[in-house]
């Protein structure tokens, strides 16, 4: 089972994830897209990523801004398993 993050090694790495913010118990971040419908595309991205990963996030849509929250449930807090979908969260929002 992965670990758990200190508080002080999730202030170290959401140094590097723009927009990103929380503490060991969940990070989150929210993201404008260009339309409520690129915003359902980007969920639908983000979706095929998770699944693949077996690694799922709660979102909530709300027109154009979606809201990704990370956490390993199983674990009870933010683990290395959420730094990675993060990153890839960034990289299809981009």
């Amino acid at each position: 089972m992965p670990t758990v993050l200190t508080a002080d090694e999730l202030a170290s790495a959401l140094r590097d994830l723009s927009g990103w913010s929380g503490d060991p118990q969940g990070i989150e971040r929210s993201v404008q897209a260009a339309s409520f419908l690129a915003g359902i595309r980007l969920v639908d991205a983000v979706a095929e990523a998770a699944e693949a990963a077996d690694h799922h996030p709660d979102i909530d849509i709300r027109w154009r801004t979606v809201t990704f929250r990370l956490a390993t449930h199983s674990a009870g807090g933010v683990t290395e398993l959420d730094l990675k979908l993060a990153r890839q969260i960034d990289q299809l929002a981009a």
